[in-house]
């Protein structure tokens, strides 16, 4: 599986930690930069790249995943949100790493460089990687609503419930 990853001046030492994990652990990763430590660099130039990388691919039926990371990961992963099919979680521990796969289908994972060990954060990135997608009905249904959505710009009807009012 390729793994699509991308960071700022902030995550650069995960990043480049990451790579070596990734390969050691069977995954082809691309990266998508920084490549040197720069105080001044911008997220959304590494970011993007790495979302766009992983959307073109899985627009080609591969199974591509993403990380991208910042010093608190919030940036990065709006910034992958911005990337048509993309869907970014920003992961803090074990628990939010699996929920992001099992019940979101998260095809992009963030993490803050700056909130945690190198350790944890590795660990949450395999969690990630290792976690499959639970295909319970409710939760394809709103993964499909997101991704109605996000072509149409059409919001999804409001459930009976919402309709009668709190009096009801």
């Amino acid at each position: 599986m390729r793994v699509h990853i991308g960071s700022d001046h902030a995550g650069l030492e995960l990043k480049d930690h990451l790579l070596n994990w990734l390969v050691d652990n069977g995954y082809e990763a691309v990266d998508h930069g920084p490549f040197v430590y720069d105080a001044l660099d911008d997220y959304p130039v590494f970011c993007l790249r790495a979302a766009e990388g992983v959307a073109a691919e899985r627009a080609e039926g591969l199974d591509s995943l993403g990380i991208v990371i910042g010093g608190s990961g919030n940036g990065e992963q709006m910034a992958a949100n911005k990337v048509q099919g993309i869907r970014a979680a920003l992961v803090w521990s074990e628990a939010t790493a699996a929920l992001a796969k099992e019940h979101n289908d998260a095809n992009v994972v963030s993490v803050g460089g700056r909130q945690h060990t190198l350790e944890e954060m590795t660990r949450f990135i395999e969690v990630f990687l290792t976690t499959p997608f639970s295909n319970d009905e409710r939760h394809v249904r709103r993964i499909a609503q997101m991704s109605d959505y996000e072509v149409t710009r059409e919001l999804p009807p409001l459930p009976e419930s919402a309709l009668r009012g709190p009096d009801a």
